[in-house]
């Protein structure tokens, strides 16, 4: 069916040429320009890599829901299922209206939501390995996380793109100070879930945005500074009240586990060390598609953040070198669209969006070889899940459509420049 989707892209891009009776009608002709505009440079990177999910998810649990008794394809359908969901997700955020997503009171519902999402998911939320992230709506659990780094992605860009230019001294910390306690404030709703992957992720995101926006590189500093020390203070807050959801001792036991895996390999080191052996057993090559041992029971949940261990099991380091090579060829290509952008919104975005691949990418590769505690953050549109593919589909949606659109201001710009001056 995605396949489907994707040759009709295709097919309705190669029919909808200039000077088709097709271009009469002003609905088509709309189609036929959004089709056009779409970055294939980014969404066909984006399609194959949902493709090698849906088959990694498959192969890495189907021997466990065999044990199990449950249908070998059940984890994988459902990602076929989220992939297309995505797509669609995708495509829908790459049609909308920018002036739609900028408006001010669409921003203020979303962080709105988004917030209390994050409050609703503390005090009611399902808890997965000692954090509580996740409302279990039965088909899906949605981890609200997720949806922060979009809004916040989408909120920073456009206050920091006004900012730009206006940041007269006397004025600068009025800009500045609510995006940042804003940021501070859903910063501060994650960390206590407890989820500290997830709060290092959008800390860097904000400190990519902040860094990226022009603004002056002492104010820059000075409210990420101001950020952390929100966090952190309200973090040693909660903790000194004591409440009982912090009681569990998860995150402490995966940090211990990270610094001595194989002392702790009977418990919480287990997954580390079925890592390394994954890993091992895989050498260059892999022991092909299916063959792995280690998603035999060995290793917990392998369709999840640790999949690219069963990767580099079944497909070899090189194979585990050419998913990561594709993930970053990805990640260049929105960065070098927000290099090369006209507008400051544009940069923004396509940097915000980078920035929450980037340190995706980089937390989970450094679990999965024991160079950082894990986290439980997964790999861009490889690992299992539904709310993190949903997102980063939006999120290459959005980026697709504010490279669009800036590339319509540069050629309307173009155009002008070229127009014979009267005297």
């Amino acid at each position: 069916m995605k396949q489907g989707l994707f040759c009709f892209i295709i097919v309705s891009n190669y029919c909808f040429k200039e000077g088709s009776n097709v271009n009469e009608n002003p609905k088509l002709a709309w189609l036929k320009k959004k089709l056009r505009g779409i970055n294939y440079r980014i969404f066909l990177p984006y399609i194959i890599l949902m493709t090698m999910g849906v088959v990694a998810v498959y192969s890495a649990s189907s021997e466990i829901l065999m044990i199990s008794g449950r249908p070998a394809a059940y984890y994988g359908m459902k990602q076929l299922a989220y992939a297309i969901i995505g797509v669609f997700i995708c495509l829908g955020l790459y049609s909308i209206k920018l002036d739609w997503l900028q408006n001010g009171r669409n921003l203020f519902l979303l962080i709105a939501l988004t917030t209390g999402l994050l409050v609703y998911v503390r005090i009611f939320g399902q808890a997965v390995n000692g954090a509580r992230g996740w409302i279990n709506l039965g088909v899906v659990n949605v981890q609200p996380l997720e949806l922060a780094k979009l809004a916040l992605i989408l909120y920073l860009a456009e206050m920091l793109a006004k900012a730009d230019g206006h940041l007269v001294p006397g004025h600068i910390m009025e800009r500045l100070l609510p995006p940042a306690i804003i940021a501070g404030g859903m910063m501060f709703l994650v960390v206590i879930e407890p989820d500290f992957g997830g709060t290092a992720i959008l800390f860097f995101l904000v400190a990519i945005m902040y860094s990226v926006s022009g603004i002056p590189s002492g104010y820059a500093l000075l409210s990420l500074f101001g950020i952390a020390v929100l966090v952190v203070g309200g973090f040693f807050l909660i903790v000194r009240w004591n409440p009982d959801f912090l009681q569990h001792v998860y995150v402490f036991k995966r940090f211990i586990a990270f610094l001595n895996p194989f002392k702790t390999a009977a418990n919480e080191g287990a997954q580390l060390v079925n890592s390394y052996y994954a890993i091992h057993n895989g050498g260059l090559f892999g022991v092909g598609i299916g063959n792995s041992i280690q998603k035999r029971g060995y290793l917990p949940e392998p369709y999840t953040d640790f999949i690219l261990s069963i990767i580099a099991e079944e497909v070899g380091s090189i194979g585990a070198l050419l998913v990561l090579g594709l993930l970053f060829y990805l990640l260049i290509q929105i960065m070098e669209n927000g290099v090369n952008a006209g507008s400051q919104y544009t940069s923004l975005v396509c940097f915000g969006v980078s920035a929450i691949m980037f340190f995706q990418i980089l937390f989970n590769v450094g679990a999965v070889l024991g160079l950082m505690p894990i986290t439980g953050v997964t790999l861009p549109f490889i690992s299992y899940g539904g709310s993190s593919l949903f997102v980063l589909s939006a999120s290459i949606g959005l980026v697709m459509n504010v490279i669009a659109e800036d590339d319509k201001l540069k050629a309307r710009k173009h155009s002008n420049e070229r127009k014979p001056r009267t005297v």
